[in-house]
């Protein structure tokens, strides 16, 4: 490493050769680092010359920082287009009923229906949704055995006006199942800070991740059909 001071006279104002690699532009790497192996050579003692290895394994650090420069930049442009196609892919996807993982749900009159999966029977069980205000409403899910227990919440039944209700999942033996709830995708975008947001009906905006199925989008004939 290079922590010799470029002049004798500098008293501790050098710097050593990986604190300028790190602080320089990829394309002044190669030119600054020649210069202060220059100055090194220069301003060593003649009655104790440096180690010629010491050279050579300086030149190797140079090769090896520009290596790793070089990757880092390759690997933020990969990530930078693979971004770019998730966002293609999903935006392909705007219109399809998808169901996702959440712990809340945005009524706004329309019925919203969705899923549990036990892993063992229940005798019973409750989604709770808790409003603004603090209030509960419990929805009963009966006795169910193990596996997917659908339910569906009717606001207007519920009397439950419009706006955001957490949820919650009561068993009889305790189990904390995670909520899946059916919606439309209706939209996708790019954060600020280069993340991607889902707007899903009925839920809000989510992360990818929190998608659990793609369900297809609805044939409008047979939606036609049916009306």
């Amino acid at each position: 490493m290079l922590t010799n001071n470029i002049n004798g006279n500098n008293n501790g104002a050098g710097a050593s050769t990986s604190d300028v690699l790190s602080s320089s532009a990829p394309s002044e790497t190669a030119d600054m680092f020649t210069k202060l192996l220059v100055a090194q050579i220069r301003n060593q003692d003649p009655l104790s010359p440096s180690d010629p290895t010491q050279f050579v394994n300086q030149l190797s650090q140079l090769s090896q920082t520009e290596a790793l420069q070089n990757m880092a930049k390759m690997n933020s442009t990969s990530a930078s287009v693979l971004q770019s196609l998730q966002v293609l892919a999903l935006g392909a996807q705007v219109g399809s009923d998808v169901v996702v993982a959440a712990d809340s749900v945005q009524l706004d009159g329309e019925k919203v229906q969705g899923n549990i999966t036990l892993t063992s029977p229940s005798a019973s069980n409750e989604l709770v949704l808790t409003g603004a205000d603090g209030v509960q409403h419990k929805v009963a899910l009966g006795s169910h055995g193990a596996g997917p227990l659908p339910f569906t919440i009717d606001p207007a039944a519920l009397g439950l006006p419009p706006g955001k209700y957490s949820m919650a999942v009561t068993t009889a033996n305790g189990q904390q199942p995670e909520i899946e709830v059916n919606g439309r995708l209706e939209s996708v975008r790019m954060t600020a800070s280069g993340g991607i947001l889902l707007k899903v009906a009925g839920v809000g905006e989510v992360a990818p991740s929190y998608v659990t199925g793609f369900n297809g989008k609805a044939n409008p004939l047979a939606a036609a059909a049916h009306i």
